[in-house]
């Protein structure tokens, strides 16, 4: 957390729900404009945005090109604040990856909306949409990743990828070293589920050095902290899908779980971040049915774990800091044929001008399938490089 937050959560007007209202969301590293109302009552605006050139060894899934994009990974805009000390709310607007493919001027669309209710550290209500809290790395800010994106499929869960609507109770105990989250959402909905059944998901974790005490996480702290998280998750929704879509017979059910871990050590010769995640979502191996539903992501049925490493160097280099990262993932799919079946790696680096608020961020990365797909070339062997500008106020 950035010196500016810092002081800016500390204003009474703001109270102790802000701090979960600003970091629930994703929120940049620092506030923008803040407008008081009354002796509790605010307003800050933030505006974000990723801009990002893209170099792949394909174009599309019918088109085995090359191909080079630019685009708008992210374009925030966002409000949030309190209406009382025990009140809080956050919203934010957002038209992601903008001009990618072709695909220029994207609908507006809201992202996160949601009220906060803070009783106490240990007794936290958030309803709304906002994100939800199976995986640690959907749960990382979006803004303060410690590779160049989080991935690309791995840690987004089935129904409703990063977030979803409904309501979680959450808080801290043990001084914040241990946090815990509960959260039931509407899941997968429509005329293809089964039953339309709440979704239900758990998670906790234990901080054994600095507390990690918000409903989200970072990616990196930048040298700020010591830390050493271990948490886990489940997540749970019945009757999701047919196995027999045409026959409607077959009910399936969704179930998944994930362990993770989060270290980073800051010395004198620099910071050192290590991050590893496995992960499974299980819907019965859907896609292997009788006829398969057709709506129903790949994903449902997934196996995979990764790990990143990174390096935040101890001085500046020019007007900047230089932080160097890897990432390796593995994912395995219950899909015919094995077409999706994949290893990612990629190595980049970050160079902080102004920590999280602005920065250039440039990646390499390398994605080999396990069976060639004749058909699309998205799942054959490829490489790609990816440019970034950060920029948040």
């Amino acid at each position: 957390m950035t010196r500016g937050i810092r002081q800016f959560i500390r204003q009474p007007v703001l109270g102790a729900c802000a701090v979960a209202a600003l970091l629930l969301g994703a929120a940049p590293a620092q506030a923008g404009p803040t407008i008081a109302f009354g002796k509790e009552g605010s307003l800050t605006f933030v505006y974000s945005l990723q801009a990002w050139g893209q170099a792949r060894d394909f174009t599309s899934s019918t088109d085995a090109g090359k191909s080079t994009d630019f685009f708008l990974r992210r374009n925030r805009f966002t409000a949030f604040g309190q209406f009382n000390d025990l009140v809080g709310y956050y919203a934010n607007i957002d038209a992601p990856a903008d001009s990618k493919g072709g695909r220029d001027e994207k609908s507006i669309f809201w992202r996160d909306a949601y009220i906060t209710i803070d009783h106490s550290d240990a007794l936290r209500l958030i309803v709304g949409r906002f994100k939800n809290a199976f995986s640690r790395e959907n749960l990382e800010a979006c803004f303060d990743p410690l590779t160049m994106d989080r991935a690309e499929v791995v840690s987004y869960t089935p129904w409703g990828g990063s977030r979803d609507t409904g309501v979680a109770l959450w808080g801290n105990l043990a001084d914040g070293h241990v946090n815990y989250k509960l959260m039931v959402s509407d899941g997968r909905e429509g005329d293809a589920v089964v039953r339309d059944r709440q979704r239900v998901t758990a998670r906790a974790h234990v901080s054994l050095l600095d507390p990690e005490t918000d409903y989200g996480y970072r990616g990196t702290y930048l040298g700020t902290k010591h830390v050493l998280t271990i948490g886990a998750a489940v997540d749970y929704q019945p009757k999701v899908a047919y196995g027999d879509y045409i026959g409607k017979t077959d009910p399936k059910d969704y179930k998944a779980w994930t362990v993770d871990a989060f270290y980073e050590q800051p010395t004198a010769a620099g910071t050192f971040t290590i991050a590893a995640a496995v992960m499974k979502y299980d819907t019965g191996k859907v896609a292997l049915g009788l006829s398969p539903d057709g709506t129903v992501p790949a994903q449902a049925d997934l196996k995979a774990h990764y790990i990143k490493a990174g390096y935040l160097l101890p001085h500046k280099i020019g007007p900047g800091r230089l932080q160097l990262f890897g990432r390796f993932e593995r994912s395995t799919y219950s899909q015919p044929r094995g077409y999706r079946d994949q290893k990612w790696a990629g190595i980049g680096a970050h160079y902080l001008i102004s920590g999280q608020n602005l920065k250039l961020s440039l990646e390499f990365a390398s994605v080999k399938f396990d069976v060639q797909n004749p058909y699309d070339p998205s799942q054959r062997d490829y490489k790609q490089a990816t440019a970034g500008l950060q920029f948040i106020f």
